[in-house]
């Protein structure tokens, strides 16, 4: 009989030998060893608690225990004491002591509990017990496959950890690459492409499945020479250098025959060997559409504001420096034509300075609005009348229904919106009538301007209310930053309303906006 119950042991050892080499999922695993134990040491139930990296013991698998022994066992593994440094020594006797103390209590007297500690590696992983219906009988030899056993067992199982850790790590670098809005690539030391994120794709409009194993040259390829040393000729002059060496290159990328080239920035990152040599580039690819567009944006405010305050500031220099000559005597007509530019030219800048201090507000967070009751056929009628003294090529008009609704809106705001459209309408109209008329709707209001001018070109009408933009041709007759429509249709928005140009009309431009007649304010 003993020497077939050693058969039976040597048999398991073999069995967990081929698990530690096959078995790698690691609740599977335990399972296994636990059924393996028990079978070995003629146990009735079992457990398996692992201890984790910070040091806590937590029961990963059992077998045959009820769940109340579970729920009542838990605190008690709670309870021991935490020494990374000597776990062995100081640890596993008080598990050890604590389960067969519970055991005892809990069963009456009637199980006893053997414990196998799980070491691999002079490193603590968990601990196997069995509990039995007879006290331990085993030999010094016994003891020592026993002890085999576990040595085995615990390997097998620190196995499975590692590979679990790196399945987790692996899972966890895929979603990250995913889930990057930057596009990366993971080329070899050929430079041939081991792995690309779906972001890559998407900028080049390629197939994910096309772009692996392909060359770098093959899917970077540039319009045009870029800006920097390409990856070819950094590492023929010797990059990188060390593990901490970038390059960086920018350019337009091609993506196709009829889409446009694609404005991107690529930071190339060396992966070494302890031995310093090349295993992997790590190119992460990002797009600068914004950036480039953030800087045209800025050369052209710096273009259309050096002008627009020019122009003003050379004319009221040169009225005051004429005004100013101590060998003319200027009759009072001239003196008051003159202040009378100078006034027009200061309020011009004063106006353009509130438009950039407008604009600038929206950049940090919008407007504050100052909600009251409004009644916008009274502001339409105040605001031509004002602008008329302005113009003797144009009537300005109103044309409101008798029951037009007040409204909740920031009348400061709406007088600023109205009196933009008509002092465009002044600007770009040659002469004719400018009429501001509204309608009525169940939950909005509807204000519209329209004139007699040669009207809005198609293709400038997506443009018309961006920040700085101006009608090329117009542009070249008429003053203006370009911020009155922006900031016009930033307050619209602000209300909750939309502005847009109806294209519909036969003559001339007309813009019109849309207001709620409830405005809900956060």
């Amino acid at each position: 009989m003993l020497s077939d119950f050693r058969a039976r042991q040597r048999d398991y050892l073999l069995e967990i030998s081929r698990a530690m080499n096959q078995e790698l999922d690691l609740d599977t695993l335990l399972s296994r060893i636990l059924y393996i134990s028990i079978e070995m040491l003629a146990g009735q139930s079992g457990l398996i608690a692992l201890r984790s990296e910070e040091g806590e013991w937590r029961v990963r698998v059992s077998f045959n225990l009820p769940p109340a022994f579970l729920k009542y066992l838990v605190p008690f593994l709670a309870e021991i004491p935490n020494n990374p440094k000597d776990p062995e020594t100081t640890e596993l006797p008080e598990i050890n002591r604590l389960l067969q103390q519970f055991t005892f209590t809990a069963s009456m007297g009637h199980l006893s509990s053997v414990g196998l500690p799980l070491v691999a590696r002079q490193k603590v992983v968990g601990v196997i017990f069995i509990f039995r219906g007879f006290a331990d009988v085993f030999s010094a030899n016994d003891r020592s496959l026993l002890r085999s056993f576990a040595d085995q067992a615990a390997i097998a199982v620190q196995n499975a950890q590692l590979y679990t850790q790196v399945s987790e790590d692996k899972h966890r670098m895929d979603a990250l690459l995913d889930s990057a809005a930057d596009g990366i690539l993971i080329l070899n030391a050929a430079h041939n492409i081991e792995r690309c994120n779906p972001a890559l794709a998407r900028m080049l409009e390629v197939d994910l499945k096309l772009i692996i194993g392909k060359h770098h040259d093959e899917v970077i390829r540039w319009m045009t020479p870029p800006q920097g040393l390409t990856l070819a000729t950094a590492e023929a002059g010797g990059w990188p250098l060390t593990a901490h060496a970038q390059l960086y290159v920018e350019g337009d990328l091609k993506r196709g025959n009829l889409t446009p080239a694609l404005p991107v920035g690529i930071t190339y990152a060396p992966l070494l060997s302890q031995a310093g040599i090349l295993l992997n580039v790590i190119a992460t690819v990002r797009d600068i559409t914004r950036f480039r567009q953030a800087e045209e944006l800025k050369t052209t405010f710096v273009s259309i504001i050096s002008h627009e305050l020019k122009t003003p500031v050379a004319l009221i220099k040169g009225y005051v420096s004429t005004l100013r000559r101590e060998d003319a005597r200027w009759d009072r007509h001239i003196v008051q034509d003159s202040l009378q530019v100078i006034e027009e030219e200061a309020d011009r800048l004063t106006l353009l300075i509130e438009n950039l201090l407008d604009a600038s507000r929206l950049a940090a967070g919008g407007f504050a609005l100052k909600p009251a009751d409004v009644s916008v056929p009274e502001i339409a009628q105040r605001i031509a009348q004002r602008l008329q003294t302005q113009t003797s090529l144009h009537k300005l008009k109103t044309d409101f229904p008798a029951e037009f609704p007040v409204i909740l809106a920031d009348e400061i705001r709406l007088e600023q919106v109205i009196s933009n459209l008509i002092s465009n309408a002044i600007k770009y109209a040659p002469g004719g009538d400018i009429v501001v008329s509204g309608q009525i709707r169940p939950e909005q209001i509807i204000v519209c301007v329209s004139d007699q001018g040669p009207g809005i070109a198609p293709e400038d009408i997506p443009h018309i209310f961006d920040r700085f933009y101006r009608a090329p041709d117009m542009a070249r007759r008429t003053k203006g930053a370009g911020l009155g429509l922006f900031l016009t249709k930033s307050i619209i928005e602000a209300h909750g309303g939309r502005i847009w140009v109806n294209p519909e009309t036969g003559q001339g431009a007309r813009i019109c906006f849309s207001l709620p007649r409830n405005l809900e304010m956060e």
